[in-house]
């Protein structure tokens, strides 16, 4: 669908009263005091015929259960939706990316990791929402510092597609002493499979030939993680 379709988009937002236009809250009183629907407000600009961009915006929210659907929404499915031009999905999916990439901008100058909830906090907020098994390393100084972070694999994350030395090479490479592991599970669900479970201990072992620690595996599944050495899973 695009802007020139069968729909005339004619509210705006500066065709709102005064006292709720988005735009002119967030320029007094900053973007934090704004609710999520006057922000995807601000990024769609416009509503269409019968329909307010404010009252569009609740209505993507519900459509997909809240921001963290939206921000699972492909651009086929956005298109789809009643109003939403090829236009308005690109910028709601660019508005969502860039949200992704800044979780992850320079991890190195984020705060040590002292526990598998650092883990969580530094990297959840991007791979929950991914569709897709992701496995990324963090290499770890002896300070607890995060000296990096290089994702490796992306599909099927289990012990037959994994090799171990590619997991270890950055280590090996930057000479560090220390590694996590961090997988999603985009079902929701973090439980460690019998795979997971079997490449952390062929990791686990071969670090150690490299004399190289492995601190954790940690296994995210939406809002939730499992910490895999504290349920010593692989570890043992």
């Amino acid at each position: 669908m695009t802007e020139s379709s069968t729909h005339t988009y004619t509210t705006l937002i500066r065709d709102l009263p005064e006292g709720e236009r988005p735009r002119e809250r967030l320029e007094k009183y900053g973007a934090d005091t704004l609710g999520n629907p006057e922000l995807i407000a601000i990024l769609l600009r416009t509503g269409m015929k019968g329909e307010s961009v404010i009252n569009m915006s609740y209505r993507l929210i519900k459509q997909f259960k809240g921001l963290e659907g939206m921000g699972r929404a492909t651009f086929t499915e956005l298109c789809a939706l009643d109003g939403i031009s090829e236009a308005k999905a690109c910028q709601i999916l660019a508005a969502f990316e860039l949200g992704r990439r800044l979780t992850s901008l320079s991890p190195e100058e984020r705060t040590t990791i002292n526990s598998p909830r650092d883990v969580y906090n530094l990297l959840g907020p991007d791979m929950r929402y991914r569709e897709q098994e992701h496995l990324r390393v963090l290499l770890v100084s002896t300070n607890s510092e995060v000296l990096g972070v290089h994702e490796l694999y992306k599909g099927t994350v289990n012990s037959a597609a994994v090799r171990v030395a590619e997991v270890l090479r950055p280590a090996i490479r930057e000479n560090c002493p220390s590694i996590i592991v961090v997988h999603n599970h985009p079902s929701g669900d973090p439980s460690p499979s019998g795979p997971d479970i079997l490449i952390t201990r062929q990791i686990k072992q071969a670090a150690e030939l490299m004399d190289i620690e492995l601190l954790d595996h940690i296994v995210i599944g939406g809002r939730t993680f499992v910490s895999m050495k504290d349920k010593g899973m692989g570890f043992s």
